[in-house]
């Protein structure tokens, strides 16, 4: 079965990452698949809603980190691993047709990221979300430090990226993170009950109102977009400049003591080749 898959329910299409046995953690085939999905849910005028939810337990885990482990060493594969993730948010927001995500239990890091890119969110009571990213020496970067302050607000922004705290659903719907908190157990028809709300509506003028919208929020959007890649690509640096110092200090204390008179490496002697340096992303 594909790892994204899609329902048509009447004008709404459900869009569900369908990868549960990894928690739907999100790998460059499924954000591939998911912007393909969205794509064509954007393109094909019968579609008046769209849902983005998360096949099994939890909405989503993230960035898959055993495919992001892979890069190690590889920094110039990040950019376009970033340019890929970072087209699944694009399209929820540019599309003129509203978007729902509806998130169960987890939705972290990347996972959260695409979400703001929705227009409404619902969640689950037992749901968790949050960006630690600062605390591997990374920050948000798929819109994550764009988006987030635009729905929260500045200062609440900067408090839930600078400490890395995850947050519950019920204080995620007071700050305004999501829209509604339900039981897990209603969660399916909430969303339904949502959408049926967004549908009793001109769909023409729900589009045209959402692009005001977002553009009234975000007027610097592209601007900021590529701050984030600035920014990450130096703390990538510097993590692997740390590295880099560290190896070259465990080297120099473990290296023994020369006798007096042993004659000194000569200069310019080959140096141990350096380890695979590990470069995280959104």
């Amino acid at each position: 079965m594909s790892i994204v898959i899609t329902e048509d329910r009447g004008p709404v299409r459900h869009v569900v990452m369908n990868r549960p046995e990894k928690r739907n953690a999100m790998s460059q085939e499924l954000l591939r698949e998911l912007a393909r999905a969205l794509r064509d849910a954007a393109d094909d005028a019968s579609v008046q809603c769209v849902v983005l939810r998360g096949q099994g337990p939890v909405f989503s885990a993230g960035v898959d980190l055993a495919e992001l482990a892979s890069f190690a060493g590889r920094p110039e594969v990040l950019r376009p691993f970033r340019t890929v993730f970072l087209e699944c948010p694009n399209l929820c927001e540019t599309m003129p047709k509203p978007v729902v995500c509806a998130i169960q239990r987890t939705c972290v890091g990347g996972a959260l990221e695409v979400a703001l890119g929705a227009d409404l969110r619902i969640a689950s009571s037992d749901a968790q979300l949050g960006l630690p990213e600062v605390r591997f020496g990374i920050i948000p970067d798929v819109g994550g430090s764009t988006r987030l302050p635009a729905v929260v607000g500045l200062g609440r922004a900067k408090e839930l990226i600078m400490t890395a705290r995850l947050i519950g659903a019920a204080e995620a719907e007071r700050i305004g993170l999501v829209n509604r908190v339900v039981a897990p157990e209603r969660l399916h028809d909430a969303t339904d009950e949502l959408v049926g709300e967004l549908l009793a509506n001109s769909a023409t003028a729900v589009g045209r109102a959402k692009h005001v919208i977002d553009a009234s929020a975000r007027p610097a959007l592209a601007h900021t977009l590529a701050m984030e890649v600035a920014v990450q690509e130096f703390c990538a640096a510097e993590a692997r400049e740390r590295a880099r110092e560290a190896r070259a200090d465990e080297q120099a204390g473990s290296r023994p003591a020369q006798p007096d008179g042993a004659r000194a490496e000569p200069e310019g002697a080959a140096a141990e080749p350096a380890g695979a340096e590990q470069v995280a992303s959104g």
